[in-house]
This record gives structure tokens, C-alpha cells and sequence, in this order.
């Protein structure tokens, strides 16, 4: 099993959302091709009704403690609840990678 497909089944066992979005953006980093370490995620889920955007990413970081603790490195979070997300409907910007050992 993939470390995306992992992270899928991970929130949706913790969290039960209603729409996951999880783009491997690893090739954007000075990584190893395949490292599968660098995510983007949009989540929604009614789990998050009424707690502040800390508590939600805290829920999220607590799903994935495993990956997190296994060479999962970067995840940019958009945390939205079902209301949230109507209005909204847009992705997680990711910012750009500073280089690391890449060379622009």
C-alpha cells in the first residue's frame, strides 16, 4: 500500500470525511523520485464543526502520526467543514519549495 493510499484510509477511519483531496507534490522538493514525503490535502469532514483551525489540524496530525513518524515531511492542510467547503470549493495553495539542494 502507498503512502497516499495509507493517509486516505488513515482519515477516513479518524475522521470520516466527506471529501479528501491528497496531491503527492514530492516532485516539487529535493527528494528522491517515489519519496512520496511533500502533500497537499483538502479535507472535509463535519468532525470539524465548531473547533478553531489549531484543533483542526491537530485532528489531522493525530490521524497521520504514523506517516508523520515514517518520512512523511510536509503536508500543506486546508481543513474545511461540509458548510465551509460549499462556500469555498477551493484547493490548498502549497507554497513554493525555497531549494533545499535543488538548484533553480
Amino acid at each position: 500500500m502507498s503512502r497516499s493510499e495509507r493517509i486516505h484510509a488513515q482519515l477516513e477511519e479518524a475522521l470520516s470525511p466527506s471529501h479528501i483531496q491528497l496531491v503527492d507534490e514530492s516532485h516539487q522538493h529535493s527528494v528522491p523520485a517515489g519519496a512520496q514525503s511533500h502533500f497537499n490535502l483538502l479535507i472535509v469532514t463535519a468532525d470539524f464543526e465548531g473547533k478553531r483551525l489549531v484543533q483542526r489540524h491537530k485532528a489531522v496530525y493525530q490521524a497521520l502520526r504514523a506517516e508523520l513518524d515514517s518520512g512523511l515531511h510536509a503536508l500543506t492542510l486546508k481543513t474545511l467543514t461540509p458548510g465551509e467547503w460549499a462556500a469555498d470549493s477551493g484547493a490548498a495553495q502549497s507554497p513554493a519549495c525555497r531549494g533545499g539542494s535543488k538548484v533553480s
